[in-house]
């Protein structure tokens, strides 16, 4: 039997500052958000824990199988490097049944104790993976970026709905109040007319040459490279560096850019840009990382809001002390009567009663969430949409690609997002870059999908 829990007005004003002291968030926000809020429900039953497997098995999928372990019980563990597998698979070693340990995807999604797959492998094998556990009946909580082009992203929206399952794009800061907070302020007009929003990211890496070392034991480099050009091994492709080569992902573009870049678009409320230019501001080292570690995007938006992408290694980029962790990385929101400022950890504005004034009946009410992995799990059970949903993947995982195709063409380009597909000058050689050519073995056919 369900008990009420009353506390008194008092009590829970009194909550609402120490949140409000400890977040930086405004009183009002808070009090908001607590009255409404209904905590993620844990699973219902025994029986509600739906097995989950983890394809890739790198840091990121390390902290992502740890959270979504708290709604099921995982029962997998898949990567082509055993000795990484072997790491997590300590984490859950005291389980009444550990995870058994497997090096081929395929292999999992055939186990009918999967029903959820947490993918966090290098994003050049997002897709596949995605399409078939798309094929499979699993749902995915799918890491960010969605996909490596823009046609991988048409694939994968039309396999997730003809195959009605459920996909959550790790982009989590849209389950982040003060992401939220910022964007639905600047969509109800709080900064009065939206103008520009710049997207702050920290460089990539400027490194190499490399040289080639033999291949670790219980790696298997040929299905790590996948779809992706043979080459001779070196460790700096792979892991935590793979996004640093355009073969496998989009440097910063597609780092933190994925992140902010979904918050600009998030924002802005339309779907994609209409114009892009993009350069370089450091020339990658022959032999070593091919992504520009530095680069400098702007973007046009139908509704005439001005986006622009930058990396800076400045810890204050707009004067605005940042909190002691130093991120060097945040968006910011600018409109005809002021700016708001934000990042994971800091709001601002450029009135603080921007942010302290309550927004009564806004016009325009963002989705909520406040646990990334527990918003999958209730659509999971729901059968209803995430918070970031495989359109709201792909659309915001467009905006990178776009950008990546301008600093590879060094060309302003001219996209036309109902279509998706690049018109007007330059147009021919940025569509050649919409998919990309699969080696084989490791194309369509390989995850049992139509090429």
């Amino acid at each position: 039997m369900s008990k009420r829990f009353h506390i008194s007005r008092r009590t829970f004003l009194g909550h609402c500052t120490a949140i409000a002291a400890a977040t930086g968030l405004p009183i009002w926000f808070v009090e908001r958000e607590l009255s409404a809020a209904s905590q993620t429900p844990g699973p219902r039953s025994a029986n509600d824990r739906p097995g989950l497997a983890l394809i890739g098995c790198g840091g990121m999928g390390r902290g992502d199988i740890k959270s979504a372990s708290r709604f099921g019980d995982v029962v997998a563990l898949c990567d082509v490097d055993t000795n990484q597998a072997a790491a997590v698979a300590k984490q859950f070693a005291a389980n009444p049944k550990p995870p058994e340990v497997m090096t081929d995807f395929r292999r999992v999604l055939d186990r009918k104790d999967v029903h959820v797959i947490v993918n966090a492998t290098p994003d050049h094998w997002h897709t596949l993976i995605n399409l078939a556990a798309a094929a499979a009946k699993k749902d995915i909580y799918a890491e960010k970026p969605l996909t490596l082009t823009i046609d991988e992203g048409k694939r994968l929206v039309k396999a997730v709905r003809k195959e009605n399952v459920v996909l959550q794009t790790g982009t989590q800061q849209r389950s982040n109040k003060l992401f939220r907070l910022a964007c639905e302020l600047a969509r109800n007009g709080r900064i009065g007319k939206l103008t520009q929003v710049t997207v702050y990211l920290p460089a990539g890496l400027k490194e190499g040459p490399f040289k080639p070392v033999p291949v670790p034991d219980g790696f298997n480099w040929d299905f790590w490279l996948g779809q992706a050009p043979q080459v001779e091994y070196l460790k700096e492709r792979t892991h935590q560096t793979f996004r640093w080569w355009f073969d496998y992902s989009g440097g910063p573009v597609t780092d933190w850019g994925a992140h902010h870049n979904d918050v600009a678009r998030w924002a802005i409320g339309l779907d994609g840009p209409t114009d892009i230019e993009a350069k370089a501001l450091t020339e990658p080292i022959p032999g070593g990382f091919t992504t520009p570690s530095e680069f400098e995007a702007t973007l046009g938006w139908a509704n005439g809001v001005k986006q622009v992408v930058k990396t800076t290694t400045d810890d204050s980029p707009f004067g605005v002390a940042l909190k002691p962790d130093g991120q060097r990385n945040g968006v910011r929101i600018e409109g005809t009567s002021g700016w708001i400022w934000v990042n994971r950890t800091t709001i601002t504005a450029s009135d603080p009663e921007m942010l302290d004034t309550p927004m009564t009946d806004p016009k325009v009410k963002l989705e909520v969430s406040d646990d990334h992995m527990g918003n999958f799990f209730e659509a999971v059970r729901s059968r209803k949409d995430p918070i970031s949903p495989v359109e709201a993947g792909h659309q915001s995982a467009i905006v990178g690609h776009l950008i990546v195709i301008a600093l590879r063409t060094g060309k302003a380009l001219h996209w036309d997002a109902a279509k998706e597909q690049f018109v007007g000058e330059g147009a021919k050689d940025a569509n050649g870059h919409l998919a990309r050519k699969l080696r084989k073995p490791y194309d369509y056919g390989f995850a049992g999908q139509k090429t």
